[in-house]
């Protein structure tokens, strides 16, 4: 076998496209949508919940979560979230990807419900619990995102293999879609049975008693599509390239493969010395020669993209706010801000955040993931740029239309960009048995990105001027020059790209080196030299 590829692994490089293929996508994707939902769908509820238990008689504008509590419940999802990354990645590569992927889905239809069940006799008891539960909400879907791309590039021949990680990625567009939309119906439901005045009229009555149940449906109905894909997802073999290049049985992996992909595959003995050529770990420095750059290069710049991707999509509303899009929030009552929050984040998804990633599906085999890359990110820094720059006119009457075209088209290019493609290469660049390690190291590096973009924009967009600041908060840069800071994130992304190989149209094991390892043994064995290590 030395000095070719496995015969199991050859099949599924040439492989078809069939059916199975296709379920996989499904399986894979549902909890992608599920991991969508459950951490932007806080964003639509945030408001409300100020309103709710933060309520001041005294105060000429709604009760708003105070400046710790808000960064807390926007962002303590993503503390989970990376820490699941690392903690799962790891157990990936350790159990084996089919043993872990369940724990990580039942972990989050628990935590869903749970969330939406936060108790609490105070504000702060009901908000410590909610972040609780969060918390290991994240937790089970950082283990999602490592396990999820693993098993879709492991399962997936080379010719295609970009399409079907991406398609399960771009799950993640329906899910931030879905949110939106469940708000909108919810809310709709709950306004048109619950009439109240405008916050401006009545205080106390704007915020009916019944609104407490909004926040807590929208936020448990994100348990329902990962419950729904639960038997499938434990009903699927384990990869082909775990159980043939870790497990080292080669012969359950061609039976496995041979069911699912309804071909006969024919099993050859391996040499014991490959085994041995291919061993280093990734603290070594033979890892560090031949990957060591990769991996610094895939985390950098999933780490500068999430900084601009999650400010983005977590204060969209405060975006929309401060040019007036939606109305000033004492005009409304409780239930119709919801209302109104939904319906301007669910806009920007169909608009630029859906289609962005199914364009990335259709032409990351053609054009490659290096170029939508480097595209993605040169875009978002012009459409940032365009934004950032001539910020006092957008803000202006009349223009908003034209903001929201232009914010629309950030979102297009992150998804047609980066933000699908730092997902897809780190399951495609690393040895089989350190790929779901080093996916998740470079998706905790993003989770990372994403803690200061909630936190950080949290405080950095807030006006200079006291009036327009939101209660409880410090000064900050304000939105205009926090699009600046925005912006120049985008720009280091693009640099820090250079470090990432193309994989395009290449099987898994020629950009892992795993073959030149075994062309290596195949050169020294004869003349009685040791494998190299």
């Amino acid at each position: 076998m030395a000095g070719e590829q496995l015969q199991v692994l050859n099949a599924l490089d040439v492989a078809k496209t069939q059916w199975y293929h296709f379920t996989a996508i499904v399986i894979a994707g549902m909890g992608f949508f599920t991991d969508a939902y459950d951490l932007f769908c806080i964003s639509l509820v945030t408001k409300l919940l100020g309103r709710i238990y933060y309520f001041d008689p005294s105060s000429a504008s709604p009760g708003t979560l105070p400046p710790n509590v808000s960064a807390a419940v926007n962002g303590v999802a993503f503390c989970g979230t990376l820490s699941g990354q690392l903690f799962f990645g790891w157990l990936g590569d350790k159990l084996g990807r089919k043993k872990v992927y369940g724990m990580t889905l039942m972990m989050m239809v628990i935590c869903s419900v749970a969330s939406g069940l936060s108790f609490g006799h105070t504000a702060k008891g009901v908000m410590a619990t909610l972040c609780f539960f969060r918390f290991w909400l994240g937790f089970g879907i950082g283990g999602d995102y490592p396990l999820s791309a693993t098993i879709m590039s492991e399962y997936a021949n080379k010719k295609t293999r970009g399409a079907f990680i991406a398609a399960v990625f771009a799950m993640q567009g329906f899910g931030i879609l879905t949110g939106g939309i469940v708000a909108i119906v919810v809310s709709a439901a709950f306004k048109s049975r619950f009439d109240a005045p405008p916050y401006a009229v009545d205080r106390a009555g704007s915020t009916v008693p019944e609104a407490d149940y909004i926040w807590r449906m929208i936020l448990m109905l994100g348990a329902l599509p990962a419950a729904l894909t639960y038997y499938w997802r434990m009903k699927m073999p384990e990869t082909a390239r775990y159980t043939a290049l870790v497990a080292k049985n080669e012969k359950q992996a061609a039976a496995d493969m041979s069911k699912v992909l309804q071909v006969e595959i024919v099993v050859e003995q391996a040499e014991a010395a490959t085994e041995e050529a291919n061993s280093f770990g990734l603290f070594s420095r033979e890892f560090a020669r031949r990957h060591g750059l990769h991996l610094v290069g895939t985390a950098t710049t999933w780490f500068l993209l999430d900084i601009a991707f999650y400010s983005q999509n977590l204060f969209q509303k405060d975006i929309f706010s401060a040019i007036n899009w939606i109305p000033k929030a004492a005009t409304m009552n409780a239930v119709e801000e919801v209302f109104r929050i939904a319906r301007a984040q669910t806009l920007i998804a169909l608009c630029g955040t859906v289609p962005g990633y199914w364009f990335t599906v259709a032409f990351i085999d053609i054009i490659g993931r290096f170029a939508i890359q480097i595209m993605g990110f040169f875009f978002m820094t012009v459409f940032m740029l365009g934004l950032a720059v001539p910020y006092h006119h957008w803000t202006t009457k009349g223009n908003h239309i034209g903001f929201v075209v232009m914010y629309a088209f950030t979102f297009f290019f992150a998804n047609f960009g980066p933000n699908s493609t730092t997902f897809i290469v780190p399951a495609e660049i690393f040895p089989a048995r350190l790929r779901s390690t080093c996916h998740g190291i470079s998706a905790a590096a993003g989770k990372a990105g994403a803690l200061v973009g909630a936190f950080g924009f949290l405080y950095a967009a807030q006006s200079r001027d006291p009036a327009k600041r939101d209660k409880g908060y410090p000064a900050g840069i304000g939105v205009r020059n926090a699009l600046f800071v925005l912006a120049a994130c985008n720009l280091l992304g693009l640099v820090f790209t250079f470090l990432v190989p193309e994989s395009k149209g290449k099987s898994l094991e020629e950009m892992s080196g795993e073959n030149e390892a075994e062309e290596l043994v195949e050169s020294v064995a004869p003349h009685g030299g040791p494998p190299p290590v």
